[in-house]
């Protein structure tokens, strides 16, 4: 037999169960394809009310508009730039304004890019690292006192296998997530006190139609190929366990990441 894994098929999509209704969930980096949107979506099907984020103008509204046809509700959305600490407070501001409260909150936003140290620049380090790590920080600092006066809240970090695992020409994008990793378990002690859990997923691989596009086929057929099922994940089977994560399920987990992979080096 071969070493090889079989590729199989994706299971069906899993319907809703109203894991997270009458929830209030900001989200950034939820527009566009990939885990991002999938997640809202998932959070709109299971009941919650949305307020997403992105810096891209025209996918964060037609985030919005699809959104809403799937929840049947109003989506808030605002641009927002998670390297700049004002925005990220303007866009917690307006999340608050526009939905009452924050009962959930999923750091999306994230960086990558593939360039061996030797050739990276400090741009090229500084910019993963600003986008990746510190605006999960941002995010976090910025949320933290609103839950905090309401004692209790969620908070939801995506991280990365490679938080873990080494790869070539990857050596930022690792680094920040596994800075996330560290953050969400340090995060979590201190926000457990006031009822407040925070986690993290960590994803090998999620096939979507941007990552086809910026990814040589080569190199995805090689990651895939390492994988338990002989494929990567859909990103609605990432977004599940998000969903997981946020939810009342999930009551007594904090400080954990999650893998969403089947940990082959």
């Amino acid at each position: 037999m071969s070493g090889r894994p079989s590729r199989l098929a994706p299971p069906p999509y899993v319907p809703p169960h109203d894991l997270l209704r009458d929830k209030t969930v900001l989200m950034t980096a939820a527009a566009g394809a990939g885990i991002g949107f999938a997640t809202a979506q998932r959070c709109a099907e299971e009941g919650a009310r949305l307020f997403i984020s992105d810096i891209h103008e025209r996918r964060t509204r037609e985030a919005a508009e699809k959104l809403e046809e799937i929840s049947g509700r109003s989506v808030g959305s605002r641009l927002c730039n998670v390297r700049e600490d004002g925005e990220v407070r303007a866009l917690v501001e307006a999340a608050i304004e526009e939905m009452g409260h924050i009962d959930v909150v999923i750091n999306n936003a994230g960086l990558g890019g593939e360039v061996p140290v030797v050739e990276m620049t400090d741009e090229q380090w500084t910019s993963v690292l600003d986008i990746t790590l510190n605006s999960v920080f941002r995010m976090t600092r910025a949320v933290l006192p609103h839950m905090i006066g309401r004692e209790g809240g969620v908070i939801v970090n995506n991280a990365s296998v490679l938080g873990w695992r080494a790869q070539k020409g990857q050596a930022h994008y690792a680094a920040a997530k596994a800075g996330v990793m560290a953050l969400t378990r340090c995060s979590a002690l201190e926000a457990a006190e006031h009822g407040i859990r925070i986690n993290a997923v960590s994803p090998s691989i999620a096939i979507h139609p941007f990552l086809k596009k910026t990814t040589p086929q080569a190199l995805l057929d090689e990651l895939e190929a390492k994988e338990a099922f002989g494929r990567g994940a859909e990103p609605w089977e990432v977004a599940n366990v998000i969903v997981f994560l946020a939810s009342d399920y999930a009551s007594y987990m904090t400080g954990e990441v999650v893998p969403v992979s089947s940990q082959r080096a």
